[in-house]
């Protein structure tokens, strides 16, 4: 295959025809012997290649030292010679001796997806939500970085209190300048959701809040720095302690078999008033008492109380910036409870893990345990 490109001494439409119509006969001409791919691979290199084909050669000789009066005929021959081209490329002549596209042979094995599954977190999570769902809670979702207010100051943490010390909560760097209330941290538990639930709706509210949380906690077997709660939340008129009591009660035999029995002791959280500690009965001695309840009979589990007055009063202040008169949660009006599960001891006392990290080490080994 010659690769010198024709002078062309003119550019009137004679001769341009002879020298586009001498071109158009070598293509004619090594068109018709493209009878196996390794040819028609040959023949689309020598006039498609994108360094040195002959089309590339012919634009850079022709087109571009042509007068400015010649390049739309030029071009015009050029494109229809690049046409003539990319039609023996497509030829019955070029492709006949293709190897045939192998089908599909139905006498194999199909190729099998594993479907995905939830995280035994999730699953977890889901199935706590899912109690309170039917109880009549909506979801109601926060974010992660929050502001001093809503983690601590509305819910009543002094600002000397123990949970502000930087050894429990992750600070957002550079946040000195700002006003104390509004300096950014890790959420270290999802109740500000509850206060921006309050701030944004006047009662009633029955929320259920899932989500992660961040403290700085050395990991071991029982601690993570990032791990899972669920909280809930209950404001209207006439709530009592013993609507928190059933409603737990609902939720503990919901989640662990309607012969689980629940007990309450007292405790203590700035945000509720009273508060206490839940208990179960031991899932895997029946209350007898066993290695895993060390021998007591029972499991902590989670933490709830009525909601103190002060976090109503903080909710007030900040609505009354928008609504000077606001009293929809006056306490003498309305009262409300608050609870608050972690994820993690749950998942790990209904499938019997001993070691919080395997939530987090992804090994499928673990996790393919609850497919």
């Amino acid at each position: 295959m010659n690769e010198v490109i024709p002078e062309l001494l003119t550019y009137d439409e004679a001769a341009l025809d002879r020298s586009f119509a001498t071109l158009a006969d070598e293509v004619r001409s090594e068109a018709s012997a493209l009878t196996t791919p390794e040819a028609q691979e040959n023949f689309r290199l020598h006039w498609l290649g994108r360094k040195q084909g002959r089309l590339k050669l012919i634009s850079e000789a022709w087109l571009k030292s042509a007068p400015a009066e010649a390049r739309k005929p030029l071009g015009i021959r050029f494109n229809q010679l690049k046409q003539q081209i990319e039609s023996a490329l497509e030829s019955p002549s070029a492709t006949a001796k293709k190897p045939a596209e192998q089908g599909i042979d139905i006498t194999l094995p199909g190729a099998v997806r594993a479907p995905g599954i939830p995280h035994p977190l999730l699953k977890t999570m889901h199935e706590i939500v899912s109690v309170f769902h039917h109880l009549g809670y909506s979801t109601n979702l926060g974010p992660q970085v929050e502001s001093d207010f809503y983690n601590f100051e509305a819910l009543n943490f002094p600002p000397n209190h123990p949970a502000r010390d930087t050894q429990d909560t992750l600070q957002i760097a550079a946040q000195h300048t700002r006003p104390g209330r509004d300096r950014l941290l890790m959420r270290t538990h999802t109740s500000p959701v509850q206060i921006r639930t309050m701030v944004a709706q006047a009662p009633p509210i029955r929320i259920v809040i899932p989500g992660k949380v961040h403290r700085n906690d050395a990991a071991d077997a029982t601690h993570s720095p990032i791990f899972h709660q669920v909280e809930g939340l209950c404001v209207d008129t006439n709530i009592t302690f013993s609507d928190l009591k059933g409603t737990l009660d609902h939720a503990m035999k919901a989640l662990f078999g309607s012969a689980v029995k629940t007990r309450f002791f007292p405790s203590f959280f700035p945000f509720t008033e009273p508060s206490a500690d839940v208990q179960i009965s031991c899932i895997f001695c029946g209350g007898k008492g066993c290695r895993k309840c060390k021998h007591s009979g029972w499991i902590e589990l989670l933490g709830c109380g009525m909601v103190d007055p002060a976090v109503f009063a903080s909710v007030t202040a900040e609505r009354r910036k928008t609504n000077p008169a606001d009293d929809a949660y006056n306490p003498e009006k309305i009262t409300g409870f608050a609870f608050g599960m972690g994820v993690e001891r749950i998942a790990m006392i209904q499938h019997g893990i001993s070691d919080i990290g395997h939530f987090y080490s992804g090994d499928m080994r673990f996790l393919e345990q609850f497919a």
